[in-house]
């Protein structure tokens, strides 16, 4: 198949790239380079020789997304594209409409005039909010905490209404619970330009001495050690939750809501004792009051995910872990400090 990859050049975007194309798939890249590195393009030939082909353009340009979905002939949209910080939505919450919502318009509306009507959208977790009930299933729900998760809804709720209007279309939704780790062979990871928000990127800039002391935002949240608790998940088996939905359109039609996670959650504490314990380092850390928009609990359901696409996660956490400080290693020695 032919697939359009929208902010392709980004942390999940780019791991995405690299399994569809080892799985024979014809891969292009449309990004705008706010939030991510051409640089990365460069990484993924060095290191495995794919040469992938990437539009520079906004989701915003719906005629650049008409003119590349016809020039490239493509079959399918998976869509990435948008802005992702938890703490800017809530200081900007325009902007995030503005870019989240009305570029997945702008994107239907440029598939429609092609007639591409197949369509994976990178959804998240935050569209749940605080949990009712653990673990969180599918049917959970909706209630945001934040713009961002407010955003992530409104975009499903779009694209719910069009596959009802339209039976033809084949859409599904990637509930994501929290990505980390990096390529093994690649040296590509989670690198934002800009402020660094998840947890993962601050250990590094802490490996990397751009920030003395990683903070965690909250100690009486409602858990077992008083810090937050996430399900994170392992990104090479996130990139294969998509070519399995892939798979799963190719024979079906409609609009499908999937969560993508493990299962299990890890409170913070746990996380940051696991990551020093597997990799023989430090991480010097202090507490700081809570974040608006942030939950105290949240890890998924899984068992929709393994019905209906036959997947679920394989890798543990130690290898999530030890991805990233290889990710790290791998930075220093090639010396490219993109922080």
């Amino acid at each position: 198949m032919n697939i359009l990859l929208t902010g392709g050049t980004g942390y999940i975007g780019s791991h995405t790239a690299i399994t569809l194309h080892q799985n024979n798939h014809n891969v292009i890249l449309y990004d705008n380079l706010t939030n991510s590195r051409e640089e990365t393009l460069f990484k993924i030939k060095t290191s495995l020789g794919l040469n992938l082909k990437l539009v520079i353009g906004d989701v915003l340009d719906t005629k650049t997304l008409e003119d590349t979905l016809n020039k490239y002939k493509i079959n399918a949209v998976i869509h990435f594209a948008g802005l992702k910080s938890v703490d800017e939505s809530i200081t900007q919450p325009k902007k995030y409409f503005e870019n989240n919502v009305n570029g997945t318009h702008s994107l239907i509306k440029a598939m429609k005039a092609v007639k591409v009507k197949t369509l994976i959208f990178s959804s998240s977790a935050t569209v749940y909010g605080e949990p009712k009930y653990l673990p969180i299933d599918e049917n959970h729900p909706k209630n945001p905490e934040n713009p961002y998760g407010a955003s992530k809804l409104k975009v499903e709720n779009i694209l719910k209404s069009l596959s009802m209007s339209d039976p033809s279309w084949k859409i599904v939704c990637l509930r994501y619970f929290n990505p980390i780790g990096s390529h093994e062979d690649v040296n590509i990871g989670d690198n934002p330009v800009g402020t660094a928000n998840n947890l993962f990127p601050i250990i590094l800039k802490v490996l990397k001495k751009k920030i003395k002391i990683l903070e965690i935002f909250g100690k009486d949240y409602d858990t077992n050690d008083g810090t937050g608790i996430r399900d994170y998940i392992y990104i090479m088996d996130l990139v294969e939750g998509h070519l399995a939905a892939l798979n799963y359109l190719k024979l079906n039609s409609g609009w499908h809501d999937v969560n993508l996670g493990t299962g299990k959650g890890y409170s913070v504490l746990e996380i940051i004792e696991k990551f020093q314990s597997v990799n023989n380092v430090i991480i010097p850390f202090k507490y700081s009051p809570r974040r608006k928009g942030d939950v105290s609990e949240s890890y998924a359901d899984v068992r929709k995910a393994k019905e209906l696409l036959g997947w679920e996660a394989r890798n543990s956490l130690d290898v999530m872990c030890k991805s990233v400080l290889k990710y790290f290693v791998l930075e220093q020695t090639s010396k490219k400090n993109v922080f």
